[in-house]
């Protein structure tokens, strides 16, 4: 049985792992609720809540003084790249300054750890026009969001190289799945979407708009996949020090996701096709031969992955 340490673990990826480990593992989550609920975790006497901000200092700094921890995910942050764009200062502060504090009191106080791991995003490539995006791919940060995941990353990395403290970061692609938040404005297009199918089968008014002809591509991960990334990065002696693409290596259009999530619930939503706004990334893809080198397989397909979806959010109505 391991310690681990979640942060952001009452929000969508983070609640997910938490309560997978949890069937084995001790987990302290620290989350502040603004995007996340408590509700997202399971109950287990192996699981510590604590309500809190990782920008809290001295919070942090308790936690990591009475707790040793085996394993670190630090997954908190706010999530919106938009939000960046009009508060730039207060998401510095959670998505870099956290970090940064974080991973210094690691260095002072966690000396057993074995792992921690950093969650950046693949908007840290921007529109840079090369497919599939490497790591060692052109970077191109396009708003304030993508320049502190970059940062924090790097800082990550540097402190496995410089004061062999053992961290590894991921870029996450388009992540879907059960406990993402529709009413959100940090939820991905596919818990949007869902969300929007179910409103229109219940009977009520519902519609969703795309901007562009819907033939731009992403990258969509299952969480259950990440989840599988996430264990293989933190475990892996090689990993240490690196950072990981997680994503399928394989391309949905929207107008191809809209027509499987129809074919699955057997409902038409009525799409409406706008301009493409201004800024938009047009196609995203990763490569993930680097994540396949630690026996990483996508189990699920886009399918495959939202009919497993599909039934988790029937199962919840």
């Amino acid at each position: 049985m391991s310690n681990y340490l979640i942060t952001g673990g009452a929000g969508f990826i983070g609640s997910n792992l938490a309560n997978h480990l949890l069937t084995n593992h001790k987990v302290v989550v620290i989350d502040d609720l603004s995007m996340g609920s408590i509700t997202n975790l399971n109950n287990s006497d192996k699981l510590t809540f604590i309500h809190g901000s990782v920008t809290d200092y001295d919070l942090m700094d308790k936690v990591l003084t009475d707790y040793q921890f085996d394993y670190i995910y630090h997954l908190a942050a706010i999530a919106s790249v938009a939000d960046s764009v009009d508060r730039p200062l207060a998401t510095h502060n959670v998505n870099f300054s956290s970090v940064l504090n974080l991973i210094e009191s690691v260095k002072i106080k966690q000396k057993g750890i074995k792992r921690l791991v950093f969650a950046s995003s693949a908007a840290v490539y921007g529109d840079e026009p090369t497919l599939p995006k490497k790591e060692e791919s052109v970077i191109r940060p396009l708003t304030p969001y993508a320049v502190d995941k970059f940062a924090a990353e790097k800082y990550v990395l540097a402190y496995n190289n410089l004061y062999n403290v053992p961290m590894s970061a991921v870029r996450f692609f388009n992540v879907y799945g059960p406990n993402q938040n529709p009413s959100s404005p940090y939820s991905g297009v596919i818990s949007l979407l869902v969300n929007q199918f179910e409103q229109h089968k219940s009977g009520n008014k519902a519609d969703f708009n795309i901007f562009g002809d819907g033939e731009q591509t992403r990258d969509f991960v299952y969480v259950k996949d990440v989840l599988n990334a996430l264990l293989l990065v933190g475990t892996s002696e090689q990993s240490k020090g690196e950072v990981y693409n997680v994503g399928t290596g394989r391309s949905t259009t929207l107008n191809t996701l809209i027509n499987t999530i129809s074919e699955i619930l057997d409902v038409e939503l009525p799409i409406i096709y706008k301009e493409p706004r201004i800024g938009d990334i047009t196609d995203s893809l990763a490569n993930i031969d680097k994540l396949k080198s630690l026996n990483f397989e996508a189990e699920f397909d886009i399918k495959a992955g939202l009919t497993v979806y599909l039934e988790r959010v029937k199962e919840t109505s």
